[in-house]
Parts: C-alpha cells; sequence; structure tokens
C-alpha cells in the first residue's frame, strides 16, 4: 500500500514547476495542451489551492533553458533525504497514473527520472518531457469530442452542453446567468457521481439533489429538477473526472466548495443510509478540489447527526 505521506509544498510546488518547464521545453504548447497540464498537475498530491493559483500564472508563458536548469537543481537541492526522493517520485507516479492508464514506455521514462535525479543530470528534462507529451496525448483523445459545433465547451462540460441542448430543443429559459448554469451543471455532475456509485440514482436521491441545489445556490424548484435530471442522465457519466473537479475549483469560492460536502452527503443519505462506497467517492471529490482532511471529517460527522 501507498503512502498516504505527501512532500513538502514547496518540494511538491518546485516538482510541479520542473514539468510545466518540460512542457515547454520546445518553445510551445497548444490551448488543448495547457488544459490537459492542468489536469494533470491538479492531481498532485499536497498541491494545495493557493500554490494551484501562482502555477496557473507560471503556465502562461514560456520557460527558458536557464531558468529549467534553475528549476531542477533547486528541485535537486530541496530533496535531502531518501524519504524526500521517494515521496517526490510517488508524486509524480500518482500523477501520471491519475488516469489508470500507463504504457510500458512511459513506466520507463519513469525510471529514467529516477536515475536522472539520483545522477544529478539535466537530462531529466528529456524524460520528463516525453513522459508529459504521452500524457497529454492521451488525455487529448480521450476528451475528443464527436461534435464540431460548440467544440470547446463540449470538451470543457459535456453535462452543460447537453442541458442547452434540451433548453432549446423544448423552447425553455431557466433564467439562470451562464456563469451560475455553468456552476449549477459542474455541481450536477458531481452529485451524479455519487448517485451512481451503487446504482442507477433513484427518486429520493434526484429529490435530494434538487432540495440541496435550493438551500446552497438559491434557485427555483423548477430549475433546481431541470439541473438534477440533466446530471443524472447518461451524460453525466461521460464527463471527465479529472476536467469536472479541476473546472468545479476554478469557478467556485472556498466556502462554496466546502458547502458542497453538505450537498453530497444530503445525496449519499437520501436512500436511508451513506455506504462505505458513497463515503469514499465524496472523500475522493474532497480530495480532489483541494478541500482538508478535516473538512471532510466535518461534514461527514455533520450528516452522521442529522
Amino acid at each position: 500500500m501507498r503512502s498516504k505521506k505527501t512532500p513538502s509544498k514547496r518540494l511538491i510546488m518546485t516538482l510541479a514547476k520542473v514539468i510545466i518547464a518540460a512542457a515547454w521545453a520546445d518553445g510551445k504548447i497548444s490551448h488543448d495542451e495547457i488544459n490537459c497540464l492542468k489536469d494533470l498537475l491538479f492531481q498532485l498530491r499536497g498541491l494545495d489551492a493557493r500554490g494551484w493559483a501562482s502555477l496557473e500564472i507560471y503556465m502562461s508563458s514560456p520557460v527558458s533553458p536557464e531558468e529549467r536548469e534553475r528549476l531542477l537543481n533547486e528541485l535537486k537541492r530541496l530533496i535531502r533525504s531518501s524519504r524526500d526522493k521517494q515521496l517526490t517520485l510517488q508524486a509524480l507516479d500518482d500523477m501520471v497514473h491519475a488516469d489508470g492508464v500507463i504504457t510500458e514506455s512511459e513506466q520507463q521514462v519513469v525510471e529514467e527520472i529516477k536515475a536522472a535525479i539520483d545522477s544529478a543530470s539535466v537530462g531529466i528534462f528529456g524524460g520528463v518531457g516525453n513522459l508529459v507529451s504521452a500524457s497529454l496525448e492521451r488525455r487529448s483523445k480521450a476528451l475528443a469530442p464527436n461534435r464540431e459545433l460548440e467544440f470547446d465547451e463540449y470538451v470543457r462540460n459535456k453535462i452543460l452542453f447537453n442541458l442547452r441542448q434540451r433548453l432549446a430543443d423544448q423552447n425553455l429559459d431557466l433564467d439562470i446567468p451562464e456563469e451560475e448554469l455553468k456552476k449549477l451543471s459542474l455541481t450536477g455532475g458531481l452529485m451524479a457521481r455519487v448517485a451512481h456509485v451503487e446504482r442507477q440514482a433513484i427518486s429520493a436521491e434526484v429529490d435530494a439533489m434538487v432540495e440541496a441545489m435550493q438551500q446552497g445556490w438559491s434557485i427555483s424548484p423548477e430549475g433546481a429538477a431541470f439541473v438534477a435530471e440533466v446530471a443524472v442522465s447518461e451524460a453525466a457519466l461521460e464527463v471527465d473526472y479529472f476536467r469536472l473537479t479541476r473546472e468545479f475549483f476554478a469557478c467556485t469560492s472556498a466556502e462554496e466548495r466546502a458547502r458542497l460536502l453538505d450537498v453530497l452527503f444530503a445525496v449519499a443519505a437520501a436512500d436511508g443510509e451513506v455506504s462505505f462506497a458513497e463515503t469514499e467517492e465524496i472523500r475522493r471529490i474532497s480530495s480532489g478540489l483541494k478541500l482538508s482532511h478535516k473538512q471532510f471529517i466535518n461534514a461527514k460527522l455533520k450528516a452522521t447527526r442529522s
């Protein structure tokens, strides 16, 4: 079993910057590659909300060869013990395994990176670059849309795409601002992950979604019911989990993300009990949204007392 310990914040931030520097090695990176890179880096354990904000700025422009070498040297200085090295490499390994798939050639690159760190060789950038490129290519293929219209939106959020299509088909207007509609759709997608953990969403869970959205985001019963209906459709299950959590993180406040845990536990408890599998899914979402373990435990205790 892998250790749950993580490297220091400074160490994990430097590792993230080394990965970004490797992605910029040829001096250019496309918009889609930037999004895939963000998806990968967002999964690094130990990267908190403040650190993520600084990394987004760091990704906005190319990294020079001189800065790449400086970052690598800083990373090596911060790895002061075998434990530091083990945790750093584990964080890298966890990141590339985030989608559940790693090829034999990628695993070989991981081994080369380990050797590069041991030998203090700047050749690590070639290995990291190959690893990042392979991961970005795989994510790009996995996220490829099957429609030409509304390309970017369909990739970012299939739930919102589906909702808009249905609104147009039924000539309905929920009178919800664009950004709020996106937030609600992302919320519905995360709620659907809990509702679908063990079975198809039952009517009680859909009702819990409606009530939670009304309490948490103050929309009409009709609007909440419609969003919940779309969220538990098949489209919700196709949404890329990493993109879903990152997009929700980007458009919500820290308070809203913490409040989401109450919503998720309300959905899980709608059938009378919160199962172990549902609790673990909420734990995964909580971690993915960079909420603390204490916040997760408080929400869990609140759910069991209600």
